[in-house]
């Protein structure tokens, strides 16, 4: 195991929905259904107790509609919530229809003091299970997914590798997901003559606002931005400003609370700590020979999304990118925003 991820925990489950229905269509958007609805099931299914911090946080939707919005357009500004576990829902790109049979993917991660799998068995998988079955009215919209699918699989990741806790429909009770089996076996090992030198944005991201320590933007500064059709060439993502968000979220997934960028460097070796400020000073070094990013769409989370070309990134840097892209990077998060590949 690669040291400089040892103090994450993270458990990621691809989830396989079969649709039952003769005709399904996606929300534009996907995560964001998926947060509102699944996390009013889990609510709906708490005790008082534990559900009162599942009411608090889906407060913010309340404001905007709440359960009505199922199956219907979102606000064109998203309002800045999360579930009160640190997760994130990261929908594939896929296409928007379904029918009969066909297979709908999925990503549901765990991460920090919420990587367990007991919680998933008991709080979110049963959410699931309901929400494949259900029937209120006020879920049911014409086309909607809500009621009309069966959880066909599940799987948890061990490393680059995928195993089944749930095979066609079948829960294995004896798998036991630990909140570290997903980096055993990360090298991070490269072709050594591959040239790198490409960042294509899976999801849109929002760095702006990133620095935990020192503040964050208004959310009608960021309506500002959201609104401009071209990014200002100071918020162009650099290698250097992807590597500092990357600490920025890796301070969010320490044991504990309220943690800083600072706490992540003093959780490191010294020989981590140099190793790290050594790439620092190279991605700083790294220009950007090309940018196409555009506003992301109407009513998606996040302000920007496309493709990046950059001098070739050196091989060094590339593992903190690998990790960037699985922990996600920026704001909303939750949503599945700020995750990239790199080619």
């Amino acid at each position: 195991m690669w040291p400089f991820i040892k103090p994450i925990k993270l458990i990621r489950y691809l989830l396989v929905w079969r649709i039952n229905s003769s005709l399904v269509q996606l929300p534009r958007w996907l995560p964001t259904e998926l947060s509102l609805g699944l996390g009013t099931l889990i609510a709906n299914r708490l005790p008082t107790r534990q559900a009162r911090p599942w009411r608090k946080a889906l407060a913010a939707w309340d404001e905007c509609g709440g359960i009505s919005l199922i199956g219907r357009k979102k606000p064109s500004k998203l309002p800045e919530v999360s579930w009160p576990i640190e997760t994130v829902l990261f929908a594939y790109p896929g296409k928007m229809t379904y029918g009969q049979g066909e297979l709908i993917l999925w990503e549901l991660k765990l991460m920090g003091e919420s990587a367990d799998h007991g919680l998933f068995l008991e709080v979110i998988l049963p959410a699931l299970e309901e929400a494949g079955r259900v029937s209120d009215p006020q879920w049911q919209r014409k086309h909607g997914f809500w009621g009309r699918f069966d959880i066909h699989a599940v799987y948890v990741a061990r490393g680059r590798q995928w195993e089944p806790v749930v095979s066609d429909g079948r829960l294995d009770l004896d798998y036991r997901a630990t909140p570290v089996q997903w980096a055993e076996g990360l090298t991070f090992d490269l072709e050594p003559e591959r040239i790198f030198d490409r960042l294509t944005w899976l999801t849109p991201f929002d760095l702006a606002s990133d620095a935990v320590a020192s503040g964050e933007q208004h959310p009608s500064t960021r309506s500002r931005q959201r609104s401009k059709k071209k990014i200002a060439p100071h918020q162009v993502p650099t290698l250097q400003s992807i590597l500092e968000s990357l600490i920025a979220r890796m301070s969010l997934l320490l044991p504990g609370k309220r943690h800083t960028p600072d706490d992540v460097w003093d959780a490191l070796s010294a020989e981590e700590q140099s190793s790290l400020q050594a790439v620092m000073e190279q991605a700083s070094l790294v220009p950007i020979r090309s940018t196409r990013l555009e506003p992301a769409p109407k009513r998606w989370p996040g302000c920007w999304i496309g493709t990046q070309t950059f001098a070739s990134i050196p091989h060094s840097i590339i593992p903190y990118l690998d990790l960037a892209s699985i922990l996600h990077v920026g704001k909303q998060t939750h949503f599945g925003c700020g995750t990239f590949m790199i080619s």
